[in-house]
């Protein structure tokens, strides 16, 4: 029979946050690009909350710009809020939140995506994955070999395609790498492609879920992809089964806000791009608002836990730990009296009102009734039910740090799909998939962000050496260098990479540059220019509660007190130059956090020590003497690139770290011998 025949240099499968991010920067780099989507519109879809940001999400976006990421840009086009969080903390956790309005956040992502030249967005479901085996042969890992021991801290089995060998390696002591060569839709046409990025967030065999009413299902009803997981699985892929929520959508005409307290945005609204010009999106804004849940609330749900999927077992897959349900929350946290409830408008243009903090999956009769206990809904009327949705993803470990498959080469993942959570870490990953799959085409080394360099080097590394049993949500806790890197210098720790990557302009790139020296000429400045104990200087001290002086003092030591800043100090510095807004925070931040900074540099460069130690890629780590049994299964399991990357994998001791860098050094002594007496 007569099928459909194209080729492209990159084929990505989903059209979500992190499909588009994949789609265009393939597409940006020159590559012809085809990006697959069960419905053109689901496009950039925002299923759960209407916002981009938030604690550690608005680093994220911030970095995505920085690099050269579309996601910034679009929210600064489409919001509605704006809210810088964390703002009474320090600079390290200040998290920039924007509402968006969902449908015009959707339409400008899809008309940038279709006005982008190399790019063809096709509607059709992915249903098989193409692959060939490599001719060059490689040593198998250790969980290629046999059954991988089951260690205590492994509660999810794994899966038995990469537990079995195949046949056509088994017995032989070697297997034999794929490489992917395209994909194939449910029609029966085939796309050939020298990559291919994955992104199909939560529609693989999704089902939403709420009571006893299951729909075979992706988000809002739209369809799912039920096929492509057979041809994973036959390509050795293990697949977890996880599980994500999402609260009711209610009439903003049934709400009584009297009830609730009101939120508003910022006065001054900073934008998430660093190409925004702040003053083109000083605008009005619309309010949101807070509630709270209560006892009765709590005792509607206590009463129907059994009616709950979540805990009647009808729900198989593993839920996010850090964004649970309501019903979760009144069975984890019996001691809180009350619950917070976020009240967000979904646009401009609908009345639909989104409940932030009360995903469910409960009946829909429990959900009338526990909402209505809820001061403000008392009355409220439900647009559409609270859902929980079920979908397959994979383990991440299966992953380099570059996002490629580490057994089936030219195959990258981003996104949900790779078992995390979130618009902006989908973003984010879906972006570096992306870009090293033009780059893999390119020839060139993979662009991989350690832990010290960015919050996206945070999460890929935690995705790729962690086991993960649970969606993975993006913390500030969780970057260990969180001071240097603040969501307010993304640009300045980023712009260089992302130029380099060929997606950030040349005017982009030397306004970094001269952003960097005025910096570093006005710090310059500022810690030789002194002022005396005159009377001016001692009664604009006293009038800002500050220590008095005894002699005279730098302007630099000035803005280190905690009372002071850049900006107050204004009249005590006439020499000030005129410097961007941008320019005076880094100044400010710099100075008043010196001490801490040097700190944390140091702490840097001993990570990057370690970073540096790289390991053999084809090491077999039972040869490796004195290795604890755990040590040796996980690394042989994970095949870190480096001393570092092995230390941060559960199950690796310091004691094995010791081991593997006096075993490292033997490694490299052997080798140079061996090259020596090649020579």
């Amino acid at each position: 029979m007569p099928f459909v025949e194209e080729t492209y240099d990159i084929i990505v499968v989903g059209a979500g946050h992190a499909g588009c991010e994949a789609a265009l920067a393939a597409a940006r780099l020159g590559f012809e690009t085809i990006m697959f989507t069960v419905s053109v519109d689901s496009i950039a879809l925002m299923p759960c909350n209407p916002n981009i940001g938030g604690s550690s999400k608005g680093h994220l976006v911030r970095e995505l710009d920085a690099l050269g990421g579309e996601m910034g840009k679009n929210i600064d086009k489409t919001f509605i809020q704006s809210k810088m969080l964390n703002e009474s903390k320090g600079p390290a956790v200040h998290s920039l939140r924007a509402q968006a309005d969902k449908q015009d956040y959707t339409a400008s992502m899809r008309q940038v995506l279709e006005n982008t030249e190399h790019l063809t967005i096709r509607q059709a479901e992915v249903t098989e994955l193409l692959t060939e085996l490599l001719t060059e042969p490689m040593e198998l890992d250790a969980e290629f070999l046999s059954e991988p021991a089951k260690l205590p801290s492994e509660s999810t089995k794994l899966s038995s395609e990469l537990a079995e060998p195949s046949s056509e390696s088994a017995g032989s002591g070697k297997s034999k790498l794929r490489r992917v060569t395209g994909v194939k839709t449910i029609s029966g046409a085939v796309y050939r492609g020298k990559a291919v990025v994955l992104a199909t967030g939560v529609y693989l065999r999704a089902h939403c879920v709420y009571g006893d009413v299951v729909q075979p299902t992706g988000p809002n009803g739209l369809q799912a992809a039920n096929h492509l997981t057979d041809s994973l699985r036959e390509n050795g892929i293990e697949l977890f089964r996880f599980k994500t929520g999402t609260p009711a959508r209610v009439d903003r005409r049934s709400i009584d806000f009297s009830k609730m307290e009101e939120q508003r945005g910022d006065q001054r609204i900073v934008p998430f791009s660093f190409s925004t010009d702040p003053e083109s999106i000083q605008k009005e804004q619309v309010s949101c608002w807070l509630t709270y849940t209560n006892e009765k609330t709590h005792e509607i749900i206590r009463a129907n836990l059994d009616r709950s999927p979540l805990f009647s077992g009808a729900i198989e897959g593993t839920g996010p730990r850090y964004c649970p349900s309501i019903e979760d929350k009144v069975v984890k946290f019996p001691e809180k009296e009350r619950h917070q409830v976020f009240v967000e408008p979904e646009g401009l243009y609908t009345n639909e009102m989104y409940l932030g903090g009360m995903s469910s999956s409960l009946p829909e009769d429990v959900q009338f009734a526990m909402y209505r206990t809820v001061p403000g809904l008392e009355h409220v009327k439900i647009v559409r039910n609270a859902y929980a949705i079920e979908y397959d993803c994979i383990n991440p470990r299966q992953l380099d740090a570059s996002l490629e498959f580490k057994r089936i080469k030219g195959l990258f993942s981003g996104g949900q799909f790779n078992g995390s959570s979130g618009y902006e870490e989908a973003a984010v990953q879906g972006f570096i998939a992306g870009v090293n799959a033009a780059r893999k085409l390119q020839g060139k080394e993979a662009v991989i962000l350690d832990r010290s360099q960015a919050y996206i080097g945070v999460l890929i590394d935690d995705l790729v050496t962690k086991e993960n049993h649970e969606p993975y949500r993006m913390m500030t806790s969780r970057a260990e260098y969180r001071l240097l890197l603040r969501q307010d210098n993304a640009d300045l720790r980023l712009r260089k990479i992302g130029y380099e990557i060929g997606l950030v302009s040349e005017e982009q790139y030397r306004y970094v540059l001269w952003k960097e020296e005025a910096i570093d000429t006005e710090i310059w400045r500022l810690e030789r220019a002194t002022v005396g104990a005159g009377e001016a200087v001692q009664g604009f001290l006293a009038a800002h509660q500050s220590t008095l002086l005894k002699s005279g003092i730098t302007l630099a030591e000035l803005i280190k007190r905690p009372e002071l800043d850049y900006w107050t100090l204004k009249e005590l510095d006439p020499n000030r130059p005129k410097l961007p807004l941008d320019v005076q925070e880094q100044v400010n931040i710099n100075l008043k956090y010196d001490g801490y900074i040097r700190r944390q540099k140091q702490q840097v460069a001993q990570f990057k020590k370690l970073e540096g130690r790289k390991l053999p890629a084809d090491l077999d780590y039972s040869t490796v003497k004195s290795l604890r049994q755990e040590a040796v299964q996980k690394l042989n399991l994970y095949k870190p690139l480096n001393i570092g990357q092995a230390s941060r994998i559960s199950g690796v001791s310091p004691a094995d770290i010791s081991v593997l860098t006096v075993f490292l050094e033997h490694y490299k002594s052997r080798k140079q011998q061996n090259q020596g007496e090649t020579v």
